[in-house]
């Protein structure tokens, strides 16, 4: 920008000027991509495969076929999951709950109550005090189960009401157990109208309402056993024996029923149906209902399979298939080769866009395999990546080159083409775009609510114009919003590792090094406070410049924040922290106090480093001083000691130039910014002759040959300069200038070292 004998286009060629590889280099270079995109259309044809018959027709539900669609070989319609899952629910409720006879209940249940009445015999019989017998008699009731009621205990101590309830009882179990007693809990618990009772090696189907349960056993019992003139106490006793003592004589088969219901899963079919070679498929002007696009679905899915057979042989399919997936990703490459050059030599960010293009193709083939919506593609995850990390254009582009190239898949072109197409297209558009809304991570749930509106607005339109029914557009819609929220969050969750893996600093960090409580900017405000005035100033100016020529304003505003935190180390050296009347460069050599100055920059770098600060915002640090001489320095050494052989780069900040226009800008803000503070009647014209001489100064020091900026450029920065200031300072009192300082001072190198 120095040289005035060379024209703005040659200006312009020299920046833009990429370094010559040779030959070998050049091959490799470009030859490396050319094999990576390859390489991602041989995978998409692999994930993919073509099938092997042509005539496959893509119509959806709603459409009309304009010919008939004829089966060139008979295949099976399937069922869905949940048909088939249906079908076995229904086929193992059929299977009736199998008891099994025991025969051996009765005797076991006589045996415990001849056992029990032994015991009781026995107790009775025992020449003792009455009160230690009807102890013991309410004992033994005890450990059988029946509360030992002074009632109950005396009728077993009757010796006659003893034996009658005995008698009761064994005739009660010889009578009615064998027809086959079954507990209320387990006919509960088969819940079936029938069960299937096994008695030896026969069985048979009974109701479930004929077989005799416990209740009725206890109720038989009473009435066939005791007379029409039972006594109560006699009764209640009998009750609460057979309850303590019960004993079903038909169990139920927990295990031998499941076995017999998972053999009846098993053998529900897989197949619904089948078409014969030659059968109608649909008919030419035939609205596609329901059951076509059924017929339709299997007949691709059939040809798909056929396909993965023959997939070893080239055909003339295999090769339009694979050129399909190659023209789509080259346009793309394309896109990049011109347009975003920088990501197409960074095989980082070249790597990245790789791996989001594999993964939703990985994604697409489980949908395709597993039979779930379209809607379920998260197109949303890869284009919510690259928006953030790059740009929304970029992020769009993606997704509608991504959105063709899996709509021409062969498990999408049957009857999901359309859907397919729409449905990525909307959703990958709204998350490339809502990124332009949503600048903080806090505010994922706005852009998800974004993408699943656009989710909401696509399915609806395809409703209405393929008349689907209410149900399937609600649920369409529910899985776009489940769609969605996964893949932002997923997206919001992986970003911090993309962009450390990517080296690129997305907005959403720079808003967040923006924060004013982040630990570096509050130790500067604390122990630095004018630095950290001045540095608010600046950055309020220079984000001004960088919108007027659209740079990264947000880039450089965070930039300019934390670009002089190195004076944090030695605050009181510089002119804005200095208390009145009080400068320490009074007591230093000019060596030192040049050091001190320059050191300020390698200070700031240190303390970056450690707050793991990213490239972009350190290089602000780095070089928005660029390599400018310390001259007050140098020429004060100069006079104290004439004949001294000094070393220039001792009194030169250590650089290097502004590498980009964001850091460029940064430079002449600082300067303007100290500059303008002590100008004497700020009025526009004086502070535009500032501006103007500051920046010829910096470019005369060859300080903008490195920055791709341009003069155009240049000159509106120079107006925003003008445009802000004059805002700021017009209103200011005019002060008298110090003794000692001049009236205008456009190096700002002096003034900020407390030079006087």
């Amino acid at each position: 920008m120095k040289d005035r004998a060379f024209s703005m286009r040659d200006v312009l060629a020299m920046l833009n000027r990429r370094p010559e590889r040779t030959w070998p280099d050049g091959v490799l270079h470009h030859g490396a991509r050319i094999a990576i995109l390859l390489g991602l259309a041989l995978v998409v044809q692999f994930v993919f495969p073509v099938a092997p018959i042509p005539d496959m027709p893509t119509l959806e539900k709603g459409m009309v076929a304009t010919k008939d669609i004829i089966a060139q070989a008979e295949f099976p319609i399937y069922k869905s999951e949940s048909e088939l899952e249906r079908d076995r629910q229904e086929a193992a409720a059929g299977v009736a709950p199998i008891f099994v006879y025991d025969g051996t209940a009765a005797d076991s249940m006589l045996a415990q109550i001849r056992g029990f009445f032994v015991r009781v015999d026995s107790a009775a019989s025992l020449r003792a005090d009455s009160a230690v017998i009807r102890q013991n008699v309410a004992t033994i009731l005890n450990s059988y189960g029946p509360r030992p009621t002074a009632d109950f205990v005396n009728l077993l101590l009757s010796p006659r009401q003893r034996r009658q309830l005995e008698q009761s009882l064994i005739s009660a179990v010889r009578d009615e157990l064998p027809l086959g007693i079954a507990s209320a809990a387990d006919l509960e618990d088969a819940n079936a109208q029938q069960i299937r009772v096994r008695r030896g090696d026969s069985e048979h189907l009974v109701a479930r309402d004929s077989v005799l349960t416990s209740t009725d056993f206890l109720d038989r019992a009473g009435r066939f056993h005791l007379g029409e003139n039972r006594q109560p106490d006699l009764a209640e006793a009998q009750r609460l024996m057979l309850l303590a003592l019960f004993e079903p004589s038909l169990r139920y088969d927990r295990a031998a029923t499941e076995a017999e219901r998972q053999r009846a899963r098993q053998a529900v079919p897989l197949r619904k149906g089948s078409v014969l070679k030659g059968e109608q498929i649909v008919g030419a002007h035939q609205l596609v209902g329901d059951r076509e696009a059924e017929r339709l679905r299997a007949y691709r899915q059939y040809l798909t399979q056929m396909g993965d057979v023959g997939r070893g042989l080239v055909s003339a399919r295999a090769l339009g298939a694979f050129g399909f997936d190659l023209t789509l990703l080259l346009v793309f490459g394309t896109l990049l080769f011109f347009f975003r050059r920088s990501i197409y030599e960074n095989l980082r960010q070249l790597g990245l866009i790789v791996f989001l293009v594999l993964a939703l193709v990985g994604a697409a083939a489980i949908v395709a395999k597993t039979q779930v919506p379209v809607v379920l593609i998260p197109i949303a995850f890869p284009a919510l990546v690259v928006a953030v990390l790059w740009d929304g254009r970029l992020a769009l582009n993606m997704s509608l080159v991504l959105a063709i190239l899996l709509s021409g898949q062969t498990p999408f072109l049957s009857g999901a083409v359309l859907t397919t197409l729409v449905t990525l297209v909307m959703a990958g558009a709204a998350a490339s775009l809502s990124v332009r809304v949503v600048r903080r991570r806090a505010q994922t749930w706005s852009f998800i609510l974004i993408i699943a509106g656009a989710y909401v607005i696509s399915v609806t339109i395809l409703g209405l114009l393929r008349s689907w029914d209410i149900v399937e557009v609600v649920r369409f819609i529910g899985w776009g919003a489940v769609n969605a929220v996964g893949g932002g969050l997923t997206a919001m969750g992986f970003l911090p590792l993309f962009e450390a893996a990517t080296k690129i600093t997305t907005d959403q960090t720079l808003l967040e090094l923006a924060d004013m409580n982040r630990p570096l900017l509050r130790r500067l405000s604390r122990e630095a406070p004018g630095t950290y005035a001045h540095s608010i100033a600046v950055a309020n100016l220079a984000e001004a410049a960088a919108s007027a020529i659209d740079a990264n304003a947000l880039l450089t505003r965070v930039g300019v924040y934390y670009h002089d935190v190195g004076k944090i180390a030695k605050p009181q050296y510089f002119i804005e922290n200095q208390p009145g009347g009080r400068n320490p460069h009074d007591k230093l050599k000019p060596a030192m106090s040049a050091a001190v100055v320059r050191g300020h920059v390698l200070e700031g770098l240190r303390l970056a480093e450690e707050a793991k600060l990213p490239r972009p915002v350190r290089a602000f640090i780095a070089e928005h001083h660029g390599t400018q001489p310390i001259s007050f320095f140098y020429e004060k050494a100069k006079e104290l000691d004439p004949d001294a052989d000094l070393d220039p780069m001792d009194f030169r900040y250590p650089g290097p130039r502004p590498q980009s226009k964001e850091t460029a800008i940064a430079m002449l803000a600082d300067s303007v910014e100290s500059a303008a503070r002590v100008l004497p009647d700020p009025t526009p014209e004086r502070i535009k002759e500032l501006v103007d001489r500051i920046v010829k100064t910096k470019m005369d020091l060859d300080q903008l040959d490195d920055t791709p900026m341009t003069l155009a450029e240049l000159t509106r920065v120079k107006k925003q300069f003008t445009s802000v200031l004059t805002g700021m300072y017009h209103h200011r009192i005019d002060y008298p200038p110090k003794e000692g300082r001049p009236a205008e001072s456009p190096e700002p190198a002096a003034n900020e070292a407390g030079v006087p």
